[in-house]
């Protein structure tokens, strides 16, 4: 019988004892079980590690897209395989691979996943102050703007429970009126020769991403391999007005003046002066001043 382990959040918005049951009893028809439950982020990480480095079939993240990142990067380049049971709030990267949205079905799907498939992901060599650190992420990644709306928004976790991606919409407007509009270009991105300046970098990795709901985000219409960049030299309400329906209706950006987009990008250098927010996945990772992203093509298993 295969070995699973079940990484479980129990904070997450859908988490209940009941649900976690059901879970582990749904899995348990396929797999030999071990259910932990690390204590935060790094326990998490850890957790997945090890049991790659034990010898596990599959690693489960049950709860949000915080869990799913952080069992992720304990798992990238491992021969170990990622299971999801989304009970979070939004489940993005849940929703981009096509698994199911209620915990039970995702539970039974996974117990009848016969196959692997490895997917891309976007390796962070991030630089803050003396500390460096290695980050891998799933889906998107993004320093400036996104970030600072990814930390206001976790400020109020009822408004996030309650409201989801109303209120993820609506701390970005808030975010925009208030701090951006008139905001001097502090970050700057090199790829390939290519240099630009802006307020906000978003890189995506898988396509297409959104932390509202259903409605899909692209940085680019176009299929591109490898990474997606989106660089704005500003966020005036011009700019704004121009560039929110394109975002999401998956036009081209290329007419907005104020936006910059580099595809199938292998390798990027992003500095910020003064240090700024870095989300990856949603998770934030604070007084940034130096990021270096490249592809890891290949680089996890995903069971189902």
């Amino acid at each position: 019988m295969q070995r699973l382990r079940l990484v479980a959040n129990p904070s997450a918005s859908a988490f209940t004892g009941a649900l976690h049951r059901d879970v582990v009893r749904i899995l348990r028809d396929t797999y030999d079980v071990d259910a932990v439950w690390p204590d935060g982020p790094d326990g998490a990480r850890r957790a997945a590690a090890d049991a790659a480095a034990a010898g596990f079939d599959v690693v489960a993240a049950m709860g949000g897209d915080g869990v799913v990142h952080h069992v992720a990067n304990g798992l990238a380049g491992s021969a170990a395989a990622l299971g999801v049971i989304p009970a979070g709030t939004t489940n993005v990267f849940a929703r981009i691979q096509g698994i199911a949205a209620k915990p039970r079905d995702a539970a039974h799907e996974l117990a009848k996943a016969v196959h692997r498939r490895a997917v891309g992901l976007a390796h962070l060599a991030v630089e803050q102050g003396t500390t460096y650190r290695s980050v891998y992420a799933t889906f998107a990644a993004g320093i400036g703007f996104d970030a600072e709306v990814v930390r206001i928004a976790e400020q109020r976790p009822t408004g996030k429970l309650r409201f989801a991606g109303i209120h993820y919409a609506r701390t970005l407007f808030g975010v925009l009126r208030r701090d951006y509009r008139h905001r001097a270009a502090s970050l700057r991105v090199e790829a390939d020769g290519k240099r630009a300046d802006g307020v906000a970098t978003m890189v995506q990795v898988q396509r297409p991403f959104t932390y509202f709901g259903k409605v899909p985000l692209y940085l680019d219409p176009a299929e591109s391999p490898d990474l997606t960049i989106l660089t704005l030299e500003d966020l005036s309400a011009r700019t704004a007005a121009r560039l929110a329906p394109r975002l999401l209706l998956g036009r081209s950006l290329q007419r907005v003046r104020a936006a910059t987009v580099w595809r199938a990008v292998t390798k990027a250098v992003l500095d910020a002066e003064p240090a700024a927010d870095l989300q990856v996945d949603g998770e934030l990772y604070h007084n940034v001043t130096s990021v270096e992203i490249s592809v890891a093509p290949n680089h996890l298993f995903i069971a189902g």
